[in-house]
């Protein structure tokens, strides 16, 4: 189910245009890869990246833009399970999608620099992190209200969800 959520407002999302900066966007598809995290593991967040990026890349005819989608994804997922499995008692979900924001668009901007030789795009970076901080809490503060407000314990229990 999360993936189908993620995969349907991936594909919305990219019938908007982009934020402030050139490309930019909110993420919001990343809400579902943070409760993949949170409720299974980091490699179900992995799992639907894969999914939504494979799905949203065949619906929209953009196979260049999966490569930076997927592999910004699973940095991103490897970022916020790193940082929930290792201090996620001590840190906000919102400073945890935040730091997955920014690594999200570092590393898309690294994968461009790479594909194209580019390397000045490096100067976007300090644009990318000002979009990147508000759309993680924008994501944190939506994955946290999910939380909050689904008795996901009521599937955990019966095993629907696992």
């Amino acid at each position: 189910m999360l993936a189908a959520l993620a995969s349907v407002t991936f594909i919305i999302e990219g019938l908007f245009p982009p934020l402030i900066v050139p490309g930019a966007k909110m993420g919001l598809s990343n809400i579902f890869s943070l409760l993949a995290v949170v409720l299974f593991s980091p490699v179900d967040g992995v799992i639907l990246v894969a999914v939504r990026t494979t799905i949203g890349a065949l619906v929209t005819g953009s196979m260049s833009a999966w490569l930076y989608s997927f592999s910004a994804g699973v940095v991103s997922v490897a970022v916020s399970g790193f940082l929930y499995r290792l201090a996620g008692d001590r840190l906000s979900l919102l400073s945890i999608s935040v730091a997955a924001a920014v690594a999200h668009n570092v590393t898309q901007n690294t994968v461009f620099c790479l594909i194209t030789s580019t390397p000045e795009m490096y100067a976007y970076l300090p644009y990318l992190a000002a979009v990147g901080v508000p759309a993680g809490l924008i994501v944190g503060v939506a994955a946290a209200l999910i939380l909050k407000s689904v008795p996901f314990d009521r599937f955990l229990k019966d095993d629907c969800l696992r």
